[in-house]
Parts: C-alpha cells; structure tokens; sequence
C-alpha cells in the first residue's frame, strides 16, 4: 500500500493528527525493511489483518500501533531488519507469543517485529541419555507451546515448557519457564542447549555452554538485552499420556480446597505430580479453579483423592495426550482485558498463606466490583513444586539455585482511566503476602526475595529479579551492546 494513500485511509478512520503521529517518524524505516528482507517476509501497516495480528495481545494494556508490522522469515531476516532499525534509531518490539502483560515489553510505536513465520518444529532422536532426555528439538521463537507440543506428540516425546494455552516460546523461555515437567528437569532454561541469536551489531551467531558460554549464561533469564533469539534447542524426553485437567469449585467448597492444597503443598513429593490452585473473584463472587497434572495416565492413590473428593462445580479431570491437557486451562477466557501481573516467591505454602491468598483475593475483588462496576477478573495462582527443580539448576542469569515458589497475582480490567488504582492495588496486595511469609519465619526479606521475571511488574528493581548476578549481566551488555541498540526496544533493561 503507498504512504499517501495508506496515511489518506487511517487519517479517515483514526483521526489525522494522531496517524501522522504514529507513522510518521518510522514510516522510512519500514520502507526500508521492506525493500531489504526476503520475499517469504512481509511488512503490514494499519487496517491489514497480520498488522492487527502482530500487535495484538492477550492483554489488551500491552499492545500498541506500531507504525508498521515486519514477519521475518529467517534469521537473516531478524538480522537486516535489527541492522535498519539500529541505523534509523527507531524503536522497535519483538513479539513472539504476545503474552506479556507489561505495557512495551512487546509493542511499539515503531516497528513490530512479529515472529510469527518462525515456526519449524525438528525432533533429532538420540539413545537415552543420563538425565532422562533421548535427543533434541529445535523449534523457532514464533511458537506457542500448543504448536511444539502437537508436533512432538506423534515422536512420544516432549519438552519443559509452558503449563497454560497460548503462552509463546520466546519470553517464557527467555524468562525461565516453570513447567508441568519442573520437578522431574527443572526450568526450560536447564534444558536449553543451544539458541540461535542475533546480536545487537545483526551478526548471526550459535550460543551453547561451550560456544558464548557467556551468553549462554546471560540468555537463561536476560529476556532479549543481548539481542534476538530466532531458535531454541531443548533437551527432549519421553511423553506418553497424561492424567489431569481443570476442575471448579464454588466458594462454599474454599476452605476444603485450602486444606487440601495444603496437604498436597506439604506431602505430597512425587515428582511427576503437579497443581495450581487459582482462587479468583469473578461475576462479584469469590472461587476457585484447580488444575491438576500426573505424568502417567493414571495416578498413584494418595495423592489426588483430596481433591476429588470435594464437590465440585465443573470437572475436566481425565487420562489425556500433554497437549489436550494443557489446552483445557482457562487462560484465554480474559483474553483482550487489560492486565497486570505481580509475583512473592515462597520458601512454604503454608495453610495460613494460602488462606491469606484467598482473603486477598476477596479484598481487592469486592473494593473493585465495588468501585467499577464493570467486567474484571482477580486471580491468585498458587504454585507449588518441589526442591529437586532446583537441584537440576544448571544456573543462569535467572538465580534458581535456592528453592523459592512463585505465586502470581493476576488482575484484569476494562478501562486505562483505571490503570493506576489496578497497578497499586497489586502492588499492595504483593505487599501484604510477602510480609506474612516473612513474620511467620519464611527466609525471604531483603535479597532472598528473589522475583521470577515473567510475573514481575514492569518497575520491578532489577536486582529483586537477578540478584548477585546483576553486574555481571550489566558487564555482559556493554560487551555485546555498546551502542545500546536493545534499549530501543521494551523490557528490563540492565
């Protein structure tokens, strides 16, 4: 589409001053890119429907107009396009599952990158090896983990990823990535061998333990500050069926389903067993979602009768393939909401924690429903694992070594005149959970609150995220980044 028509068409729609506000800056560059890339890539401005695909997110708070939206279809691709964008100092934003719920960790008002194209799933087969895997899979950063899932179905084998519908490969990965799979191989960071990168100078370049070991180290929780991630190679492991699913429970049943994720927290140790209690506040009324996991197609007793025994509002609990399971959480349903995320890493989900997980979760659901009167959801999310996730650490710059459990916070509403109250009210919320962790003896003030970075807030210190680490990704960035061509783009920033 030519400029002058394209600017005539949304200056119709939209309004002119603020069209020629978005593309006017960044008009030459996605110009440029377009005559630079491939013919398998394009470029999409406002009104086409890959424009709107690639700046769309799960939460509608995070995404932007950008003033144009580039698919790469290959490394090369990412490559000329990082080098324009540098040259021009345009900002841009890389998305890969659209997930994030921070404002411009993903969006722009200048160039999308969307990694849509980057799509190819490879199973290379190998004899068993000591720690469980048999091979690995590369698979590009464009990717949701419902798509690697699916294509390694038929090859019986799997990888440690995400646990919900819908997440991309890229951010969770990069941030990362607590798994169903954790407590058997640890995070999808101590899984990854190999990432295909382009730095911030457009050099293509393979970053394993042993070539970049120190990228290598600093992609394992360092989100996009040393450039653009196009491949990922995971260890793979074997996946026959599953037994899981969601089951809902109404608020006369919450302190039954306290008790018993207290007791499932506190004793239950096989390794292949997971839940995540969700106590929520929806439609004015307090409850609670289960998901619940077994790496088998049938669960040992003891483990999950607790569960099942308390009456239950709606049940999707069954034998399944990985992929069906992980399709029958309820992510999507607040798809287009705005949002935020907030985190407190636990040393023990102690009853009286999860009890005031639920009391939160009432406070800020009835004050909103109260105050705003319009479509909102309040979610805690409840995540217990155990220590030998951590004993696989294969470290990174995402401290995981010391065994900390994330809770997320999740609230969601309409309108950005209410941003503020939703923002401080997390925060507060955070607050007060830490601070009972921390009366009640849990070791976790000061510099052992460690924040998992795909749940923490977009003004988070980033030492509370990486800790003693912190300096030396700082050093790591002045080497691959001199020029500070990532700070064009979202994210945390070293």
């Amino acid at each position: 589409m030519r400029t002058p028509f394209r600017i005539a068409l949304l200056s119709s729609t939209l309004g002119a001053s603020t069209v020629l506000g978005l593309i006017s800056n960044y008009t030459e560059t996605c110009e440029t890119i377009a005559n630079s890339i491939s013919k398998d890539a394009g470029v999409y401005y406002w009104g086409h429907h890959l424009y709107h695909k690639g700046n769309g997110h799960w939460a509608s708070s995070s995404s932007q107009d950008s003033a144009c939206v580039v698919e790469p279809a290959n490394a090369e691709d990412v490559s000329t396009i990082l080098r324009i964008v540098a040259n021009d100092s345009a900002p841009f934003g890389i998305r890969s599952g659209g997930h994030a719920t921070n404002a411009g960790f993903s969006s722009t008002p200048g160039v999308q990158i969307a990694l849509f194209k980057l799509s190819e799933v490879t199973y290379h087969q190998a004899p068993a090896a000591a720690d469980g895997s048999v091979g690995t899979v590369d698979f590009g950063s464009g990717l949701v983990w419902d798509d690697v899932y699916a294509a390694l179905q038929p090859h019986g084998v799997n990888v440690v990823g995400g646990r919900v519908t819908g997440v991309g490969v890229g951010g969770f990965t990069l941030g990362g990535g607590y798994s169903w799979l954790s407590n058997q191989y640890g995070l999808t960071i101590d899984t990854v061998t190999a990432f295909e990168l382009v730095l911030p100078n457009s050099t293509i370049t393979t970053v394993t333990e042993t070539q970049n070991p120190d990228l290598f180290f600093g992609l394992k929780g360092g989100f996009n500050n040393f450039g653009i991630v196009t491949k990922f190679t995971l260890r793979a492991f074997p996946q026959g069926q599953v037994w899981g699913g969601l089951s809902t429970f109404t608020s006369d049943q919450l302190d039954k389903v306290i008790q018993a994720s207290t007791e499932f927290a506190q004793q239950v140790k096989d390794p292949k067993a997971a839940i995540i209690p969700t106590f929520n506040f929806l439609l004015e009324q307090p409850g609670v979602s289960l998901l619940m996991f077994y790496d088998g197609p049938t669960p040992p007793s003891g483990i999950f009768e607790r569960f099942q025994s308390i009456p239950h509002f709606t049940s999707d609990v069954k034998t399944r393939s990985f992929t069906s399971l992980v399709q029958a959480s309820p992510a999507n349903t607040t798809y287009g909401l705005r949002a935020a995320f907030n985190t407190v890493s636990l040393k023990n989900y102690s009853q009286p924690i999860i009890e005031q997980v639920l009391n939160q979760s009432k406070c800020w659901g009835k004050e909103a429903s109260l105050k705003f009167k319009t479509d909102l959801f309040i979610s805690y999310d409840v995540e217990p694992f155990l220590p030998t996730m951590n004993a696989r650490s294969k470290g990174g710059a995402y401290p995981h070594d010391d065994f900390l459990m994330p809770l997320n916070l999740y609230f969601g509403w309409v309108s950005h005149l209410d941003d503020k109250w939703f923002h401080d009210a997390i925060e507060e919320s955070t607050r007060v959970i830490r601070e009972q962790a921390i009366a009640e003896g849990q070791d976790i003030a000061g510099d052992k609150q460690i924040k998992y970075g795909n749940y923490a807030s977009a003004n988070e210190d980033l030492s509370s995220i990486y800790g003693a680490n912190l300096p030396r990704l700082r050093d790591l960035k002045k080497k691959y980044d001199p020029n500070n061509v990532m700070n064009l783009a979202g994210g945390y920033r070293f």
